[in-house]
């Protein structure tokens, strides 16, 4: 690979690994579904002209919808709203990826041998070893927050190994369509002080949003989606992890987020577990939905 294309790459996840960084201290002002419900109607917006009605599978997408727009990042910015610690988010959703591996056992008759089952292992390991850390036995709501949130994901990503014939960008437009109207009304129904918030929100604040839907979303996964059409999916999808790892180091430049020992040891296992995973699912295309 040329070193302008892993420079490349480098850059989509520096992007992605910002994504939390921002939302956390947009989350400081607005209530997490508020923010949620104006990322996603923000880029509803933008991606309106690639809406296509797909016959026959719309009942799907919908689900798709629901399960990886609206209720996996109301539980993830939730979880970074209660969790207060970044850096723990970040490699708590990376649980995503043998959450998926185990559902495709039981739902699409998927043949795990003993090498994913070990990255499958790790990976909870390291979770476990993150959960002890005082701070997130502090926070625990916040983390099986984002657990849940990679739980719910991972559902999503069994209904899309289903779709077929539906680009991604066409995807993208119908989540975020479908998500922000529910998000909104659940916003309104469990929230307080949304108009408050969104009169004294200041330009960083907005930025947090238009980080999160324009770039991270929708610029970075562009990106992403090219690389893909150049590259065999097994050398590309494995640099994906380089955005948590990313996530740690802007959470401790920029935040000022320490680091402990549990910390650093889990998140080690936790991304060795789900590398292991990403390279023996190589037919698999693993890249995050909006």
């Amino acid at each position: 690979m040329p070193v302008r294309d892993l420079l490349f790459l480098l850059l989509i996840n520096v992007v992605w690994g910002l994504a939390l960084v921002a939302a956390a201290a947009s989350l400081k002002h607005f209530p997490p579904l508020e923010f949620t419900w104006l990322r996603f109607m923000l880029l509803s917006i933008v991606l309106v002209p690639f809406l296509r009605w797909h016959e026959g599978q719309m009942g799907r997408i919908f689900w798709i919808a629901m399960t990886g727009g609206t209720f996996n990042f109301a539980l993830l910015f939730l979880g970074v709203h209660l969790a207060g610690e970044v850096s723990i988010v970040a490699i708590a959703g990376q649980l995503g990826v043998p959450f998926a591996t185990i559902l495709s056992i039981f739902l699409l008759n998927e043949v795990v041998h003993w090498r994913r089952w070990t990255g499958i292992a790790l990976s909870f390991a390291g979770i476990a070893v993150i959960g002890f850390d005082p701070r997130v036995i502090l926070h625990v709501d916040g983390f099986l927050s984002v657990v849940a949130a990679a739980l719910v994901g991972s559902v999503s990503s069994i209904l899309m190994r289903q779709i077929k014939g539906v680009p991604v960008f066409q995807m993208q437009a119908w989540i975020a369509t479908l998500s922000w109207p529910v998000l909104m009304a659940m916003s309104l129904a469990f929230e307080n002080g949304q108009v408050e918030a969104a009169r004294t929100a200041s330009i960083q604040h907005w930025a947090g949003i238009a980080y999160t839907a324009l770039l991270s979303s929708l610029v970075a996964h562009a990106g992403f989606y090219y690389m893909l059409q150049r590259y065999e999916v097994s050398k590309i999808s494995p640099f994906t992890l380089l955005a948590p790892l990313f996530t740690v180091i802007f959470s401790v430049l920029l935040l000022g987020e320490g680091l402990s020992w549990r910390i650093v040891v889990g998140g080690a296992i936790t991304l060795l577990g789900v590398a292991i995973i990403s390279l023996r699912e190589r037919d698999l295309v693993k890249e995050p939905i909006v």
